[in-house]
């Protein structure tokens, strides 16, 4: 069976309840989530046997998130020690037209301070078919995107399938070097990227070329200066997200393999529960979608958005989703009636 391991960081999330402000806050509701570790999640509930990696600290904070992993069926077994702190980030969730702020405060945790040669990739990847990882790891620090690479240069040399969501996160690159200065080296070994087309020339460090989602016939012309820019490019998915507001999303999607565009009708989210972990809900979906029938990429877009819309329903990081669920919304049935 196809075995997927994904690399990042596992967070403390803490987040304010009842839409509250943090000024209004009393508590905070405690959980873990982060976008390469939603995405096992994801797997692990599609039946996918998946792997985290990560780094946590050797004390109680890390233990817990440990037990996390185990919780939700991801393999934890190649979990790497040390550092002082799990990262952590704080959200506040918006309402109406209000939208939702993050405040990060992960400067010095394990991972943004593992070294190079602490992971043994080529014995991780040697039995694996898909490696992901995100544009997060790399912002971290410099030491995160050292070892980002050491992991896809080995999962290219093995022929493992490598997938990357672009994730800018503009808040995290603060050590000093540009998004341009270091995806470049690492998109060169992806085969399939998640992001839209401007994030990823900036990543690239071109110029933006402002497309329109909607002249489907722009967007092959588009889409094809980054497979010129990635030698190894086989894929580029793009989540269309319109936000009516922090309640209300419309949610689509587009897929190009360098030959043809697929794309998935717009479907309404209203009311949004929590949209936080909905990109890497569209992304599991994605992968389950390309690992069962790589053939049927319009099937595995179609997925990857109904996951996508689903997580919007749920509070928390992960997209707590079956395939039932998402097989039940792409028959149509978004009526949310109760099953008895």
């Amino acid at each position: 069976m196809n075995k997927v391991v994904t690399f990042g960081e596992i967070m403390l999330r803490l987040s304010t309840e009842r839409h509250l402000r943090f000024s209004q806050a009393k508590t905070f509701a405690a959980s873990y989530g982060g976008g390469e570790f939603n995405v096992a999640v994801s797997l692990a509930n599609y039946g996918v046997p998946v792997e985290f990696i990560t780094r946590l600290p050797n004390n109680e904070i890390g233990a817990c998130a440990l037990k996390e992993m185990r919780k939700l069926n991801v393999e934890s077994k190649n979990v790497v020690y040390g550092g002082d702190r799990l990262g952590i980030y704080y959200l506040e969730t918006g309402a109406g037209t209000r939208g939702s702020n993050v405040v990060y405060d992960r400067a010095n945790s394990s991972m943004a301070t593992i070294l190079k040669g602490s992971i043994k990739w080529e014995s991780i990847l040697k039995d694996a078919t898909w490696f992901h990882w995100s544009g997060i790891t790399p912002a971290i620090s410099k030491s995160a995107a050292e070892v980002c690479l050491e992991a896809v240069k080995v999962a290219h040399k093995l022929g493992v399938t490598i997938s990357s969501d672009l994730n800018y996160r503009s808040k995290l690159w603060q050590y000093g070097k540009e998004p341009s200065q270091v995806m470049p080296e690492l998109l060169k070994y992806t085969n399939l990227i998640l992001g839209d087309i401007d994030t990823a020339l900036f990543m690239l460090g071109k110029d933006k070329v402002n497309p329109n989602y909607q002249n489907e016939k722009s967007l092959p012309g588009l889409y094809d200066q980054l497979f010129k820019l990635c030698p190894n490019l086989q894929t580029v998915a793009t989540t269309l997200r319109y936000s009516v507001s922090a309640s209300h999303q419309r949610i689509g999607g587009i897929l190009y393999d360098g030959k043809t565009i697929y794309n998935a009708d717009i479907k309404e989210v209203t009311p949004v529960v929590d949209r936080v972990g909905s990109g890497d809900a569209f992304m599991g979906g994605l992968i389950y979608g390309l690992l069962n029938d790589n053939n049927n990429k319009q099937r595995a877009l179609n997925i990857a958005v109904a996951a996508c819309c689903l997580k919007h329903t749920i509070s928390g990081d992960y997209n707590l989703i079956t395939l039932a669920e998402i097989e039940k919304l792409l028959n149509g049935d978004s009526s949310g009636k109760v099953s008895r």
